[in-house]
């Protein structure tokens, strides 16, 4: 089923095909359902509103017979009966013969969530430093199953504006930096780009067993940092880095947003980049939930 809203997107129910634990912090899940033909992404950071349903519903809650006026009758329903509601990023989408949509992929951060799929004491990994709280999708996401439904507000035009990896033609190297939430954006992003491209990237992970291989046709050099390893903080390690010589950089810092905004002002402030040419994205911010942080922004 998809119900229009206002182009170039659209509702997307969809179902949990099957999972894939990627690593400690990170589960993969795929999508699929009979309107995904409809759906069209350029890809690389391309944001998505996931709603997922409450604790015992089968179906999240979202008044989609009202059309566009879907929102403030979601935002009316009760608590414990609407969808929860979480931003994240596309990481990969595959098309039949035809070129149609089949499946979607979305990686989901674990936060405060152990191994087993329960939610950690107090908000911390049995036997690690203190992690974010587990919240409701990153604990669905744990427990998710085949057949479990959620709905999607994605695209339906393959160039739109929740894509915001947009270097300018004349780009010589590109610079990249995020934290866990940011990893399926930028490996995305890393995946996307063209052979002999300049690209200088750093991610924090919190354990070595969420490292990748990111397979890229660019001319990469990426650094993991590990918080379980006691890597410096990102802004040092930054402000350490010898970028390569470039005319034209091209930055793209995402993740915690504290962390997003120091960051920018290094490469604006120390290092005298564009600020034109610093796409900076807040994806969280430490101590808040998705609704206080929206709020807050």
């Amino acid at each position: 089923m998809t119900t229009a809203v206002a182009a170039p997107y659209r509702f997307f129910s969809l179902q949990v095909v099957r999972t894939r634990r990627l690593g400690p912090s990170l589960v993969r899940v795929c999508f699929a359902g009979p309107g995904l033909a409809d759906f069209r992404s350029d890809g690389r950071d391309q944001s998505l509103s996931l709603f997922l349903p409450r604790p015992g519903r089968r179906d999240p809650v979202v008044p989609l017979d009202l059309g566009d006026d879907w929102w403030p009758a979601w935002r009316a329903l009760p608590e414990d009966v609407r969808a929860v509601m979480r931003s994240y990023t596309l990481r990969a989408l595959r098309r039949d013969a035809l070129g149609r949509t089949t499946e979607i992929d979305i990686d989901f951060a674990l936060h405060g969530v152990v191994p087993d799929g329960s939610a950690a004491p107090d908000g911390a990994q049995a036997g690690e430093r203190p992690s974010p709280p587990a919240g409701p999708a990153s604990r669905w996401a744990a427990a998710a199953r085949p057949g479990d439904r959620v709905l999607v507000l994605g695209p339906v035009v393959a160039d739109n504006r929740a894509i915001r990896f947009r270097p300018p033609e004349d780009t010589d190297l590109v610079v990249l930096w995020g934290d866990e939430t940011a990893v399926p954006a930028a490996t995305s992003v890393l995946e996307s780009l063209p052979a002999g491209l300049r690209v200088r990237a750093w991610f924090e992970v919190p354990h070595a067993g969420d490292v990748q291989d990111v397979p890229t046709e660019a001319d990469a050099e990426i650094t993991w940092l590990v918080r379980d390893e006691d890597s410096p903080a990102a802004v040092d390690v930054l402000r350490a880095a010898r970028l390569p010589s470039a005319e034209h950089p091209y930055v793209w810092i995402a993740g915690e947003s504290g962390r997003v905004k120091e960051l920018r002002r290094h490469f604006v402030g120390e290092r005298g980049i564009d600020r034109r040419r610093v796409t900076f994205v807040g994806y969280w911010r430490r101590g808040l939930s998705e609704e206080q942080f929206r709020e807050a922004e």
